[in-house]
């Protein structure tokens, strides 16, 4: 049933009004508004997913205080919220779940209510609130051990969604907006609870909310405002990873239209030839995400000419002749498919693991080879599954080495 949000209320322990500064200016307007979702987002008349304004200091569904914005996609906004019932805080989304028995290190959420929309409804879940989002930059700063423990949790939560027979899938609405695909951003680390510190104490370890009403839409059938998203400090973030982000989850073998791109840099060279969606393409993305965590960047280089298959190219070697012409993208080149391009022996697989993890041994090196090997390969029905990867010898010997 639809509940029409109150006027805003406050915890008892926290008895004040607060909720962040308005710009003042237009440097801070201009500034808030590239950092926050798009205002168009919420006109009716430019996009067919229109989010719903809220306002810091809303109470929804007569339970969750907003208090601060986490961030957003291209099809919805994650608010942090605090739970009047149940004195927690809480992350606050418009979601889609899929009937996965073992949820551990999947962010499920933990209720569902409506909200009235214009012209429609919206559903919000209610999730744990979770950390900063995967990052290799701050990565590199972490012990190969945490991140080596955190490859396998992720492994462990993919192998769960797959043997519920989800796919993660990965498309944008548009290639400039952030996507959805098994990718950096939705692999979220824990945050330690922050629901025993007054708002004026979390506004301080997260950031003030710098806010202003939506502009640029007449008759905005509801307030809302743009608020710059939180910024979470490293030490608030523990060792677990989460994954996140089922928007467009779907069941294998379900019928999936395509809409825009997924992004180049996690996905399967097979997905940009109109190949079907398959648990493979999560397997490719995957290993891209567990190679940025053992090397500490990207294993393709994105620089060269025609992009990142030009740095898959160089890697691994020419695409299979039999896709040309397949490529869904504009600007393919004819060098991919050259088979007798000499093999650059400086810039395969080998090198690329011994440049970046130089301080690894022989043995772990040899081990690392043999899974990129198999998972990064042309052909998506030769890639392992997730459940054969965590039994697979090389990937149990490199998390035994690391104490995982």
């Amino acid at each position: 049933m639809a509940v029409i949000p109150t006027a805003p209320q406050l915890p008892e322990e926290d008895n004040h009004s607060d909720f962040g500064d308005f710009a003042h200016n237009s440097d801070e307007e201009g500034d808030l508004e590239e950092l926050a979702k798009p205002w168009h987002k919420y006109a009716t008349k430019e996009t067919p997913h229109v989010f719903y304004p809220i306002c810091l200091g809303e109470v929804l569904n007569n339970r969750y205080l907003v208090e601060h914005k986490i961030g957003f996609g291209g099809f919805s906004t994650v608010w942090m919220a605090h739970d009047l019932q149940d004195k927690k805080d809480v992350a606050l989304k418009d979601e889609i779940t899929r009937s996965v028995q073992d949820t551990s290190h999947l962010v499920t959420y933990l209720a569902t209510f409506m909200l009235p929309g214009d012209g429609g409804h919206h559903r919000a879940l209610v999730l744990p609130l979770m950390g900063p989002p995967l990052c290799y930059f701050t990565a590199r700063n972490m012990s190969v051990a945490t991140r080596m423990s955190a490859a396998k949790q992720l492994l462990v939560a993919l192998g769960n969604l797959h043997k519920a027979g989800t796919i993660h899938r990965g498309e944008q609405e548009l290639a400039t907006l952030p996507s959805n695909d098994l990718n950096e951003r939705n692999c979220m680390w824990g945050m330690a609870p922050m629901h025993h510190l007054s708002r004026s104490a979390k506004y301080k370890a997260l950031s003030r909310p710098l806010k202003e009403i939506i502009p640029g839409i007449d008759n905005l059938w509801k307030r809302g405002e743009l608020v710059h998203p939180i910024s979470i400090p490293d030490d608030l973030r523990t060792d677990e990873l989460f994954l996140g982000d089922f928007d467009l989850a779907m069941k294998h073998g379900d019928p999936a239209p395509q809409r825009g791109y997924p992004p180049m840099k996690f996905c399967s060279p097979d997905r940009l030839r109109n190949k079907g969606l398959t648990v493979a393409c999560d397997m490719w993305s995957y290993m891209i995400i567990f190679s940025i965590l053992y090397l500490g960047g990207p294993p393709f280089p994105p620089f060269l000419k025609g992009g990142i298959i030009s740095g898959i190219v160089r890697r691994l070697g020419p695409l299979p002749k039999e896709w040309k012409g397949l490529y869904t993208y504009p600007k393919g080149l004819d060098s991919w498919y050259d088979e007798n391009q000499p093999t650059d022996s400086k810039h395969d697989l080998t090198s690329t693991i011994a440049y970046f993890r130089p301080d690894s041994d022989p043995a772990e090196r040899k081990h690392v080879l043999s899974l990129m090997t198999r998972m990064f390969t042309y052909c998506p029905e030769k890639r392992l599954t997730a459940a054969e990867l965590l039994q697979d010898p090389s990937f149990k010997a490199i998390m035994d080495k690391n104490g995982c």
